[in-house]
């Protein structure tokens, strides 16, 4: 009867061995660092595979490893981003407006005065066309009236009291979970690779470090926004009812520079009001990378720029195409908007 198999020589058998042994190394290594293996296809995973994904990882490839001439020690790896309309949506109105409405009718019995001044006069009548007619001076003493007054505890008390009932008019979610997926894959990959980030948005600081640092994972002093004037009394820091710093457009640069002290590596934000922070990241020396997020999805999201009243886009979309900066365009190059939201079909 004939066997199934041969009987091999001895050399032939030590050489069959360690063919196997290798094997068994190979496999025990793909298990064990199963991260290895395709890791360039799990980066970013929410985001498409285009030209702006690339450039990201492009860059952030090149100041990271040693051996590149665009090396940036870790220390020098700031990045900032904007937040309303760049970390989280912004339509039909700043987030933190829709809070600002319901802390001026919250507070309008102790204000009885206020029914006879703009712009508390509009909230209170939901006037929208007396509203916009008091243009942003009337926002920044909307802003600074809804945190006058109040210690620190009261008004963290009221944002989250408000987060926890307030709804979306058009998605009918919590405002907090409004944020943009591939942007909180972004903030991972940057801190996953020795990068600090940091919020720089003109949104009210005192509101968004009550919210912010549990959507970000930020500490709140990495956190810079507007704030009103202030004074200190027995103990405490109190907020006076006038805003003192406005954090928008060439500001921006003015409070990186006096709060971080360190020139950002990466800048990203979403309109003409970031275009200052992103010139000041992309005029120093060495790599840089300005990144844009053009909102150009008005099913899964919103669809604007050049014309839009909040979040306009204008002198950005033109600056980036002069200095060749990435512009990401969210109905293109994101499989999802929001998190829990079922990825787009490839």
């Amino acid at each position: 009867m004939k066997t199934l198999c041969t009987e091999q020589s001895p050399g032939r058998n030590r050489e069959t061995l360690k063919l196997r042994a290798a094997a068994l190394v190979i496999t025990f290594l793909v298990f064990l660092f199963p991260a290895a293996n395709g890791r360039a296809a799990t980066l970013l995973p929410s985001w498409n595979d285009s030209p702006r994904r690339q450039a990201i990882i492009s860059f952030v490839a090149a100041v990271t490893d040693p051996r590149s001439p665009d090396y940036v020690v870790p220390e020098k790896r700031v990045a900032v981003f904007d937040n309303d309309g760049t970390l989280w949506s912004e339509k039909p109105l700043y987030f933190q407006m829709f809070f600002v409405f319901s802390r001026i009718r919250e507070l309008a019995p102790q204000h009885p005065e206020w029914r006879r001044q703009l712009p508390f006069k509009a909230v209170l009548e939901n006037d929208r066309k007396a509203l916009r007619k008091c243009g942003l001076e009337g926002l920044k003493q909307l802003l600074a009236a809804s945190r006058a007054g109040a210690g620190d505890t009261e008004f963290a008390a009221a944002v989250r009291g408000w987060a926890a009932r307030a709804r979306h008019p058009r998605w009918h979610r919590p405002f907090t979970e409004l944020v943009f997926q591939p942007m909180l894959e972004l903030l991972s990959y940057l801190k996953d690779n020795g990068f600090t980030c940091f919020i720089a948005s003109g949104g009210g600081v005192d509101f968004m470090r009550v919210l912010l640092p549990g959507i970000y994972n930020l500490p709140p002093w990495r956190i810079i926004g507007s704030y009103p004037e202030t004074v200190y009394r027995d103990g405490a820091v109190v907020r006076l009812p006038k805003l003192a710093f406005l954090d928008n457009g060439p500001q921006k640069p003015v409070a990186i520079a006096r709060q971080i002290g360190v020139r950002p590596l990466l800048a990203c934000g979403n309109s003409d009001g970031d275009l200052e922070m992103l010139q000041y990241t992309a005029a120093g020396k060495g790599p840089r990378l300005a990144l844009y997020i053009h909102h150009t999805d008005a099913v899964r999201e919103y669809a604007y720029d050049r014309k839009s009243r909040i979040g306009r886009l204008a002198r950005g979309l033109d600056c980036a195409a002069k200095n060749n900066w990435p512009v990401v365009d969210m109905k293109q190059d994101w499989r999802v908007i929001y998190p829990a939201e079922k990825p787009a079909a490839d």
